[in-house]
């Protein structure tokens, strides 16, 4: 059974993202600050890409953690990943 992890640590999400080429990004049109996502692969026309240092700033002011999973449950790369509430 694959496992999910949650982190606010920075270099970790980034790191995380980047090893499955991700970048961060915020889904265009949404309120002030944006809701976050990791985009993948080719750029999604719903997505607006944005700076790291954006990214983060967003994350810090929502209070958010970095839920994620590492591997699949056979042993590959996984993509899984959401935001959610700090408690």
């Amino acid at each position: 059974m694959s496992q999910t992890v949650t982190t606010s640590d920075h270099h970790e999400i980034r790191s995380w993202a980047e090893k499955r080429r991700g970048r961060p990004a915020r889904v265009k049109g949404a309120a002030t600050g944006g809701i976050l996502r990791i985009d993948f692969g080719e750029p999604e026309k719903g997505l607006e890409p944005i700076s790291w240092e954006e990214f983060f700033r967003i994350f810090d002011h929502n209070r958010l953690l970095f839920l994620h999973q590492d591997e699949t449950a056979d042993g590959k790369p996984s993509r899984f990943n959401k935001f959610v509430d700090r408690p």
